[in-house]
């Protein structure tokens, strides 16, 4: 059994090389039979502020379908949201429908993935600016770490396509029954951006893992959902392995806060700032220059000076009164003689 499924999947891998690498219509992945049913699980909470859910989702390797656990990721730019893949039928055969990047979210069959995908757009939160701001009606977030929420259960109601049977693929025998909407269809020919280096190593982590594989799990994945994305030591999964995983990611995250800032910092042009702020510091010297100026109105404040020396006339007022004793003199001879 083993060795019919790799020789389907060198067949398969043989037919992927004729469709081109750009192309977001799908890639045939397997044949004949429809992926499991979606494991319910609980969703870890949001680790960092900007990242983006990535539901979990079965995937097609060497031995079969392989389960890719849900992970939060760093948003590859401002605006960003993620439109998951699918499984969709069409003429005979299970086709798989790749995810992308893009500014709106388009068309992902109807797949009830929760979480914000609950098979219409994504209600799971919005783009302020540069600001993301998570709707925590079917999201969960690190509230330590995570500050912009919201709650709104109406546009939940609105966007939410019943899936009980947690069905995994779009159309066929017992698949969802959904028609994209005007506004997928618009976000489906806007351009788009495949899946990042982080979410590239956490599928092929999931690839290499052999408990993530259906035949050994049977339908029940050790890891249904991880914080962050799982990465690879080596050619040895590194599943659930916070501790460096976290390093690692922060380190990422620096690097991408370090990209942000370096374009804003290209428009506001430092050079001219700091130009700027030159001048104040010889502009602080000539108040030195006004202090030799305001000197020299001290010297020239004698004239202030001299009428305040007037007094001097009082000191003059020998013809007071009090020096004009002559006459007293004068008059004292004759009682003298």
């Amino acid at each position: 059994m083993r060795l019919l499924h790799r020789m389907r999947w060198m067949l398969l891998a043989l037919l992927l090389s004729l469709v081109p690498a750009s192309s977001y219509a799908g890639v045939f992945i397997s044949v004949g039979f429809a992926p499991p049913v979606l494991p319910v699980y609980v969703q870890p909470p949001c680790p960092e502020p900007g990242w983006m859910w990535t539901p979990g989702y079965w995937a097609y390797g060497p031995d079969g379908y392989y389960w890719v656990p849900g992970a939060w990721v760093p948003a590859p730019y401002e605006g960003a949201l993620w439109t998951p893949g699918y499984w969709g039928w069409g003429s005979g055969l299970y086709v798989w429908h790749p995810g992308y990047w893009g500014r709106h979210v388009g068309y992902y069959g109807g797949v009830n993935y929760g979480f914000g995908y609950m098979g219409v757009g994504f209600v799971g939160g919005m783009w302020h600016g540069s600001v993301f701001s998570y709707n925590t009606a079917v999201v969960h977030v690190n509230n330590v770490y995570v500050h912009n929420t919201y709650v709104d259960r109406t546009i939940v109601e609105r966007n939410t396509i019943v899936n009980d049977r947690h069905v995994a693929f779009s159309g066929g025998p017992g698949g969802i029954r959904h028609d994209p909407t005007p506004g997928e269809r618009a976000a489906m020919r806007e351009p788009h951006m495949a899946r990042t280096s982080f979410q590239t190593q956490h599928v092929e982590a999931a690839r290499n893992d052999h408990n993530s594989y259906f035949n050994a799990n049977h339908g029940h994945p050790q890891n249904m959902a991880v914080e962050r994305p799982m990465q690879m030591h080596g050619s040895q999964p590194n599943n659930m392995n916070h501790g460096n995983n976290a390093v690692r990611q922060d380190n990422r995250q620096n690097f991408q806060q370090n990209r942000n800032e370096q374009r804003p910092m290209n428009q506001s042009r430092p050079q001219p700032q700091q130009r700027n702020e030159s001048r104040p510091q010889q502009q602080q010297i000539r108040p030195q220059q006004q202090q030799r100026n305001e000197s020299r109105p001290q010297e020239q404040s004698r004239p202030q000076q001299r009428p305040e020396a007037r007094p001097a006339p009082q000191r003059e007022s020998r013809p007071a009164p009090q020096h004009e004793s002559r006459p007293q003199h004068e008059n004292g001879r004759p009682h003298g003689r």
